[in-house]
């Protein structure tokens, strides 16, 4: 088996270039002892043509793997140094505000990896730190399944990586030898691991064909010594990433051993955080929608077809959404830090006491339990024996494995059952939470139209108040503020994400986060982009908006309304039910490519019922991989699925531009089609766009989802007594012209004949699941 990266290069390889890349003219494919060479992408082609084309170039090379078998696969070159980095060396030049210097953490972790006291072995030669918690709560860029993906942020006193490096964004692993220091992250964070990592660490930016994975590295790393133990804990690893990388070592000197001591933890014993001490609630089935016996019911009925005598849940938001309980367990995200064991005939959760209170108790039925719809309690760390002992009386053992964002179990989970009792495969209640009951499903969109309420209110007031006083709005009171008037909503329950502030520069960092030392005043040459979202005991929203508070350039105009036209044609999309999302991804980013740009993240992730902003498994990018688990991705989307609409423009250190709403699947007429409806509805900026660049169905699409926004939102403004709210609304939505010539020559700036490629966009994502078929035949070949 290949690692991660390793299969996002062999994937990157397959893939011809001018599906993603339509600022590339020409396609060179060398592989084995074959090459053939595809002709410049003509646009005025007939959209058969292109099926065709593409069915061609994948036909011959998996024709040309069969015949060529046992010559190996030429192996990619890699940068082993790591990407230039900024304001190093350190001497010389001044440091950006925002960096650490970590030279006494590495020395001190150094020191652990030779005591054999604290490895309890013989000494590192290097130690894998990763963003993880116990319950796999981030997800990993690197593994390349999805493309870039989103995460969550653990709690604070699990933040070890960020203790480590330094770095505060939300994923990122790194690898410490007694040499050097080199840290691995996506697209997503590219410029600001470069801002705050200091001059002791390598950056690898993930996705580039030039950076090697982990194994990679430590391979290259270690080559010429007799053997190398490379240490990592168990219990912050997914058994999937840890049998991957053992794998890709399995023939090199580098070993990879488990050490339950942490060795971070061993240093970090200043300023530690605590578990915050916040209890668990019930959710009412009011919100919920159903029952939690019901969800048991539909887990043991999957265990029963499988043969499983025992089910084993540790991803945080499964164990809330299965027993309809939420808590303060990690930032944003309400959820009860505990793990599960679904059997047959008994339930157990095992959870901090502190965090059960009686509400909880008599909700889960916990008084005298002895029967199989009771749930029996036990200590949080009491998960560890019991699995070792409990599974002796099973003969399967369910252990859920990777799936879209959520890793699947741990190593240390792994471990603790017999090799001949694992049954892996994903969780079900991935595929269960996805699709939203009538009831949540309506909640979604009353929980959307408050925060649309509280949004609209906000930047209102936002552009009243910078009028008056222009000095003295920066960053973080932009965060403050959007954070402010969502609390004042009803049932609402905080905030679902860190609020993205980011002016200018700033902007240009896709998940930028103001703080003290890099908060900038807000001015009026650039633009300004807030990403927000709240949590509310009947939804999660999350809207991203980009503003301008002075006369734009045609620059960030053009790159505003390119933007804007890739959320149009996806959220006007009509598809049919078996179209996976990634293959979606074209439409949004299409306008984009036409100038050779493209955003480095996903264009859409997954949103949970009052859980986490990023759900599994929907996610959509067109470097996604297929699943060995259909329901794992690439996802065929159904009614009553919820997932974000989000493209982005970004030209570093100068401007940023992203969209971003939120859309519900539904059923297109009667047939077997569907399409999306917003349940997003915030104004989009007005002097941001550049109508000449609008074809008539996107005036028309922006005319249709203002309306909405007047009819909808306006209503519920002007019931509340919210009139200056009321009156920006129907600034921001004024009815524009839906006939008039269209400057396509501002749309296609290295298309030969745009326009015919530009109505044709269904024909486009027709060849892309044409691709994706032939791609698995070829795939098969080799």
């Amino acid at each position: 088996m290949l690692d991660a990266n390793r299969k996002q290069n062999l994937y990157r390889r397959n893939v011809p270039p001018f599906l993603f890349r339509l600022r590339r003219s020409e396609y060179r494919a060398t592989r084995r002892n074959s090459a053939f060479i595809l002709p410049p992408v003509d646009t005025k082609m007939e959209g058969s043509t292109w099926c065709i084309l593409i069915a061609i170039c994948v036909v011959v090379e998996g024709l040309t793997d069969a015949v060529h078998d046992e010559t190996p696969i030429a192996e990619l070159s890699f940068d082993y140094n790591g990407a230039k980095r900024s304001h190093c060396p350190p001497r010389s030049i001044k440091q950006p505000g925002n960096r650490q210097d970590t030279s006494l953490k590495l020395k001190q972790l150094r020191s652990e990896m030779l005591r054999i006291a604290s490895v309890q072995g013989p000494a590192l030669d290097g130690y894998i730190v990763t963003s993880d918690d116990a319950h796999q709560t981030v997800s990993y860029v690197s593994r390349g399944r999805e493309g870039p993906l989103e995460s969550e942020v653990v709690d604070p006193r699990d933040m070890r990586r960020e203790f480590i490096t330094g770095f505060t964004g939300s994923s990122g692993e790194a690898v410490i030898t007694s040499k050097k220091a080199v840290f691995w992250t996506d697209g997503r964070y590219h410029v600001q691991a470069d801002q705050q990592l200091d001059c002791n660490w390598m950056l690898m930016k993930n996705f580039q064909d030039s950076v090697p994975s982990i194994p990679e590295w430590l391979i290259n790393e270690f080559r010429s010594g007799p053997s190398a133990r490379i240490g990592a804990d168990p219990t912050l690893v997914s058994a999937s990433l840890w049998i991957s990388w053992e794998q890709a070592l399995a023939n090199s000197p580098v070993k990879l051993v488990p050490v339950r001591n942490n060795l971070v933890d061993l240093i970090w014993q200043v300023g530690r955080p605590n578990y915050n001490p916040h209890a668990a609630y019930p959710l009412p089935d009011k919100f919920s929608g159903r029952a939690w016996q019901e969800k048991v019911q539909s887990v043991r009925n999957e265990m029963k077809e499988l043969g499983a005598d025992a089910f084993v849940v540790t991803a945080l938001d499964e164990i809330a959404w299965l027993f309809n309980i939420r808590g303060s367990d990690l930032p944003d995200t309400p959820v009860l830090r505990a793990y599960a064991v679904v059997t047959l005939n008994a339930i157990h959760l095992y959870a901090p006491r502190q965090k059960i209170l009686r509400s909880v108790e008599k909700h889960l039925k916990m008084d005298f339990c002895n029967h199989e719809n009771c749930v029996r309690w036990h200590n949080y760390t009491s998960i560890w024996y019991d699995l070792r002992t409990m599974s002796q009386a099973w003969n399967t053992v369910w252990l859920p494995t990777q799936c879209g964002y959520t890793p699947g179990v741990s190593k240390e989970v792994y471990d603790s059952i017999p090799p001949e009792k694992r049954l892996q495969k994903p969780s079900p209640i991935v595929r269960f939470q996805t699709q939203k009951n009538a009831i949540e499903a309506d909640g979604m969109r009353r929980s959307h139209l408050r925060d649309a309420v509280a949004m609209c209110d906000f930047l209102a007031y936002m552009e009243e108040q910078y009028d008056l006083n222009s000095d003295g709005w920066d960053e973080m009171q932009v965060a403050r503020l959007a954070n402010e008037f969502r609390y004042e909503q009803d049932n609402n329950r905080g905030i679902s994400f860190p609020t993205i502030a980011g002016y200018g520069p700033n902007a240009a960092i896709p998940h930028y986060v103001p703080n003290n030392l890099t908060n900038i005043l807000i001015g009026r040459t650039s633009t300004l982009v807030v990403d927000s979202g709240g949590q509310y005991l009947d939804g999660t929203t999350d809207v991203t908006r980009t503003l301008h508070f002075g006369i734009p350039t045609d620059e960030q105009k053009k790159a505003y309304t390119r933007v804007l036209i890739g959320a149009i044609q996806l959220a006007s999309m009509v598809f049919p039910s078996s179209l996976a999302a990634s293959q979606l991804d074209v439409v949004a980013r299409s306008p984009l490519w036409n100038v050779g740009y493209d955003y480095l993240h996903g264009t859409s992730h997954g949103i949970g019922h009052f859980l986490s902003v990023h759900e599994s498994p929907i996610s959509m990018h067109y470097m996604q991989v297929p699943s060995s688990d259909k329901a794992c991705g690439p996802v065929e989307l159904e009614p009553r699925f919820f997932l974000t609409n989000e493209p982005g423009y970004y030209k570093e250190g100068d401007f940023g531009v992203r969209l971003e709403n939120v859309l519900e699947v539904v059923k297109a007429g009667n047939s077997e089609f569907l399409k999306f409806r917003d349940v997003t509805l915030v104004p989009y900026e007005p002097k941001l766009i550049d109508i000449s660049m609008l074809n008539p169905s996107h005036r028309r699409w922006l005319n249709n989802y203002n309306r909405r926004i007047r009819n909808e939102v306006g209503s519920e403004l002007k019931r509340r007594l919210r009139m200056n709210a009321f009156d920006w609304l129907l600034t921001k939505t004024v009815v524009i012209p839906e006939s008039s010539p269209v400057d396509e020559g501002l749309l296609f700036g290295l298309s030969g004949s745009p326009s015919y490629l530009f109505k044709q966009l269904h024909v486009l994502v027709l060849a892309v699941s044409v691709c994706h078929v032939l791609l698995g035949l070829s795939n098969i070949w080799s």
